[in-house]
């Protein structure tokens, strides 16, 4: 039966407040209320709409999508089941199958904005960028004054490298509104990461005219007028990774083939075979290290400034607890001699400085304590510490190995490894292994 509502809809009410004690989870009063309404109409696609949101939400997963799927073959036109599909199939990680409904709706539909909108989302989710902006090109077509749709646009374009044509569109919506923070910011970091950072410092300027105690540009400022900030702001680092925490694993794992936390954590349990110890994980992300240790017979303290990166952390149940916390802050007042191990992997590429962080880690390790960390490699023959086009820090391993021995660490060992690949190149950087004096 078809789902378009009518005047004389005799279950228009019934599933009104279904939906309701859905949004309330009065999940068994919803159940009641869904079969009224389907004694009155037992074909109608949207009582199978209704009902499979209410299966999910009660845990049943499989009984939400035969809810849909039925929905969708007692109406394949009504947009608004087939959309609810596509949502639980991308709730549940199927992308593939998320995108196919997606797509045959904005085929049914071009100009929809909210199919349009989940489309691209599912998109991004799948870090299937030229989905995402083939879409969005095709979204202004329709909606060619549309700021969100051109900021999209303009964000992937530099996220992908086409970086004059994102320039393009950053200069069009500036010159549209000469205070937008989002478009000059953009074009800020557009041409840092194409070389061209001098040429931003009037954009970053403006910027703080605009947020004088904006600290995410005033490090951008630094930036194009030729400075190394010692450190990124606390503010852009939760920024960056709360935007990549729901598919981190996926994309990290598999898709940068990142082996890091492997890679740690048999050489901390082939020195602490019983895993009876104390782990502090700086920047523990989304727990990987931890998922690699499996439970300790002692206690594993994972912190991380993104929520976002906590929240899927603790959903391993491998930790004892988080702090969401500057990881310099966390350093610097945390009393001494606390913990048989700390490590912090590909966090001081963003950190930056390790003037104050080496030091402060071999205070709080136990006497014959291990630090292990990882960076990225910056050229023996320059300065100690290059942030590089992508926004990443490198380090020299000459500085590194001086900060370690001056901190007081007994024994240094450094490993070049491939940190990760990008765009099917390697990321060559280095691992090392401090050990504190008994």
């Amino acid at each position: 039966m078809s789902a378009i509502v009518t005047a004389n809809d005799p279950i228009r009410k019934l599933l009104e407040t279904a939906s309701e004690q859905i949004e309330k989870n009065e999940l068994r009063e919803a159940a009641q209320t869904l079969n009224k309404a389907q004694q009155i109409w037992p074909n109608d696609a949207r009582v199978f709409m209704f009902a499979g949101l209410m299966a999910e939400k009660s845990g049943n997963i499989p009984a939400a999508f035969d809810a849909l799927r039925r929905c969708v073959a007692l109406d394949p036109k009504w947009t608004p089941g087939e959309l609810q599909l596509a949502l639980l199939y991308a709730r549940r990680g199927m992308y593939d199958k998320a995108i196919m409904h997606a797509e045959r709706l904005a085929q049914r539909e071009p100009n929809n904005a909210l199919v349009l909108g989940h489309l691209v989302d599912f998109a991004h989710e799948s870090d299937n960028m030229d989905l995402a902006i083939r879409e969005l090109r095709r979204g202004l077509t329709y909606m060619p004054n549309d700021l969100q749709l051109r900021r999209l646009l303009a964000n992937d374009l530099q996220v992908t490298g086409q970086r004059a044509e994102a320039l393009e569109l950053w200069d069009a919506m500036i010159a549209q509104d000469p205070k937008d923070e989002v478009a000059l910011l953009g074009r800020v970091t557009t041409l840092i990461e194409g070389g061209k950072a001098s040429a931003a410092t009037s954009n970053t300027t403006t910027l703080l005219e605009l947020s004088p105690g904006n600290t995410i540009f005033a490090y951008y400022s630094a930036i194009a007028h030729g400075i190394t900030p010692e450190h990124q702001p606390a503010e852009l680092n939760r920024m960056i990774f709360d935007s990549l925490a729901n598919n981190y694993d996926e994309h990290v794992v598999r898709g940068l083939r990142y082996q890091l936390p492997k890679i740690v954590a048999e050489k901390i349990i082939k020195r602490f075979p019983t895993k009876s110890l104390s782990i502090l994980d700086l920047g523990c992300g989304t727990g990987l290290l931890g998922v690699c240790m499996g439970r300790l017979d002692g206690f594993l303290i994972g912190v991380d400034i993104s929520h976002k990166m906590v929240e899927q952390a603790g959903r391993h149940n491998v930790y004892d607890r988080f702090h969401t916390v500057n990881m310099l802050d966390a350093l610097r007042e945390t009393p001494a001699s606390v913990y048989e191990v700390i490590t912090a992997l590909d966090v001081f590429i963003y950190t930056g400085d390790l003037k104050t962080t080496v030091p402060n880690a071999h205070r709080i390790l136990m006497a014959a304590g291990d630090l292990y960390f990882s960076c990225e490699i910056a050229p023996e023959d320059g300065p100690d510490l290059v942030l590089q086009s992508n926004g990443r820090y490198a380090h020299k391993r000459s500085h590194v190995m001086a900060l370690c021995r001056d901190a007081g660490f007994e024994d240094v060992q450094i490993e070049d490894l491939v940190l990760r690949y990008e765009a099917g190149e390697p990321v060559n950087g280095f691992l090392v292994t401090a050990h504190k004096a008994a």
